[in-house]
């Protein structure tokens, strides 16, 4: 696990969340970029980089969205120990594999915070399935970018610098 990777994965994810929710509709925040870097971390580099980014990231997310701190860290927490463990069980290489992984990982983080939401305040305020249907859409679409992004780009650059090297070779000679 390499520890840098990790902290900057869950604060880049914390920075494009914090920069994309300025844009919903309403002030209503229908997407978790957050929980997408904790399950591509956790994926990435295993169940104990899930569990760090996963506290990192959620302890950040609650502070600067004013919920009850440590809620959302908990639950982000459980997800990317989960997904990590999921990552090093079977060969997830396929994007589609992915975003399943993120689709299931939103689906449980939300009743998580729900359910714990539920024990504080003592009564049950029911699932918004609707909402929770459009942030599952959302996130696993940008889980799916995200990968492609992540995989595709270091080959683009070698492939570029690839290009240079042998045009600069056909001009010497």
């Amino acid at each position: 696990m390499k520890l840098t990777s990790v902290l900057v994965t869950a604060l880049l994810a914390l920075l494009l969340q914090v920069t994309l929710a300025r844009y919903t509709v309403g002030g209503r925040v229908v997407f978790d970029v957050v929980l997408v870097g904790v399950v591509f971390a956790a994926l990435q580099w295993g169940p104990v980089a899930g569990i760090l980014a996963g506290t990192v990231s959620g302890l950040l997310q609650d502070v600067l969205a004013g919920e009850v701190v440590g809620v959302g860290g908990l639950a982000k927490t459980i997800i990317g120990f989960a997904a990590g463990v999921v990552g090093t069980q079977f060969v997830l290489a396929r994007p589609q594999a992915r975003m399943l992984i993120v689709a299931v990982g939103t689906v449980v983080h939300r009743l998580l915070i729900v359910s714990v939401h539920a024990l504080i305040e003592q009564h049950w305020p029911g699932v918004p399935w609707r909402a929770l249907l459009i942030e599952t859409v959302i996130n696993a679409v940008v889980a799916l970018v995200a990968f492609q992004l992540v995989t595709g780009l270091p080959g683009m650059f070698s492939r570029q610098r690839q290009g240079r090297r042998s045009g600069l070779s056909r001009r010497q000679w």
